[in-house]
């Protein structure tokens, strides 16, 4: 691990090399990201005229791996150097979306195509983000690990305001399949800067090595279960997550087919709505030294929650400020918590089992992201685009009752250390 940053103002963590080769391939991925979300659903909506529930099963298609080998992809990965997993993940990722690439401007493209490449993408991405929050540590002190992480949360929502609107861009002037080439550069360009990283990683063995699978899976899924802290942001984060892919999920059709929105406009909405998380990343620090970390969690979550439920009374001109504003507020609060919250993960866990506490927390979190988006799709198709957008705005603003209702309410700050021990 690297010695505390040497601070130069502005530049703070990314003054250390290695810490600026992470975050900068994770931020030109991110950009490609940015534009997958606009282009896979507009190649399925306009190439292959998939319907609202056609659109839902190739988002959950995405994060269904998290079900299947969420848990043990965390055990092997405490075992395992964790940068090699990132190159391969990226690696696997750029070849996936290369070959979509080809098969549009081949005019070959199908749906068995994109959810195949949507499901394998989804696997290489459970094992590098697994492996990419585990490696953290390894590149920053654990005092720099809140800057690390506003630093790369700030990257990935300027991402998110980047990426759609190059989407958008891409799709107006050259096409669908050239999306897909961008993001195929994305991830190769990804892998490229995690190769050029220099820092000795430690791998952690010996009991580790010895322990069966099963009973290391075990041990994760007990120490966040057991934890009151952990078991509280979880159940926080899956019942947000569920709303939050049903609302993205129907969102494009949403903007598109009720609403009148071309793709360069949808592109720039969701960039608009992405500004939000700039701002979350930007404030999640000074808030919490203010009001601490616990409090901060709590006020972000409950002030800016509910201004979601403005996004479903969009309409075409100057109606389109509401899904501007209702997005941009709610994704600064969700960026703002997860900041202070990956920060706490990452410095509560013991290293040599912070892969597996990582893994099966988020297998928990990405568990109901599938039944999210299969939800929505349904819905869509049954209610109607603006239904199911009502429907999920609903269900994500009172999420943060949930935050409120555990052992946040009685603390200024999260605790540094578990009070209970893994074995």
């Amino acid at each position: 691990m690297t010695g505390a940053a040497q601070r130069a103002g502005f530049w703070g963590v990314l003054a250390l090399r290695d810490f600026r080769l992470l975050w900068t391939g994770d931020a030109v991925s991110g950009i490609g990201n940015g534009v997958t979300t606009v282009v896979l659903p507009l190649v399925a909506l306009r190439e292959l005229d998939a319907s609202s529930f056609q659109i839902g099963v190739l988002a959950s298609a995405v994060w269904l791996p998290w079900l299947i080998v969420g848990l043990p992809a965390g055990a092997w990965i405490d075992r395992l150097p964790r940068r090699p997993i990132m190159m391969i993940a990226n690696a696997a990722c750029a070849l996936l979306f290369a070959s979509l690439a080809i098969a549009g401007f081949l005019e070959a493209m199908t749906y068995g195509h994109l959810l195949l490449v949507a499901l394998l993408t989804g696997t290489a991405t459970v094992f590098f983000q697994a492996a990419y929050h585990s490696y953290l540590p390894t590149v920053l002190a654990e005092a720099d690990l809140v800057e690390g992480n506003s630093k790369i949360q700030g990257a990935e929502a300027a991402t998110r305001v980047i990426g759609p609107s190059v989407g958008g861009l891409v799709v107006a002037t050259v096409g669908l399949a050239a999306g897909l080439v961008v993001d195929a550069f994305t991830f190769a360009f990804c892998f490229v800067c995690i190769w050029l990283i220099r820092v000795q990683e430690t791998v952690h063995r010996g009991q580790n090595q010895r322990e069966p699978l099963r009973r290391q899976i075990a041990l994760g899924l007990r120490f966040v279960a057991g934890d009151p802290y952990l078991r509280s942001i979880v159940v926080y984060g899956t019942l947000l997550n569920f709303g939050l892919t049903g609302y993205t999920t129907i969102q494009i059709v949403f903007l598109e087919k009720t609403v009148g929105v071309g793709e360069f406009g949808l592109g720039l909405l969701l960039a608009i709505a992405g500004v939000g998380g700039i701002v979350g990343s930007m404030i999640a620090r000074p808030l919490g030294r203010r009001f601490g970390t616990a409090r901060s969690v709590l006020i972000c979550q409950l002030v800016t929650g509910p201004f979601i439920l403005l996004a479903p009374l969009t309409t075409y001109g100057a109606g389109l400020f509401w899904f501007c504003i209702g997005g941009m507020v709610m994704v600064a609060g969700v960026v703002s918590c997860n900041v202070v919250l990956g920060s706490f993960r990452q410095s509560y866990c013991p290293p040599d089992r912070l892969g597996r506490v990582v893994a099966t927390s988020m297998f928990l979190l990405h568990s109901s992201i599938p039944l999210g988006a299969l939800t929505a799709g349904y819905l869509g198709d049954a209610v109607g685009p603006r239904g199911t957008m009502w429907i999920m705005a609903c269900l994500i603003a009172p999420c943060g009752l949930v935050l409120l209702l555990g052992p946040l309410r009685g603390i200024r700050d999260l605790p540094s250390r578990p009070a209970i021990s893994l074995r």
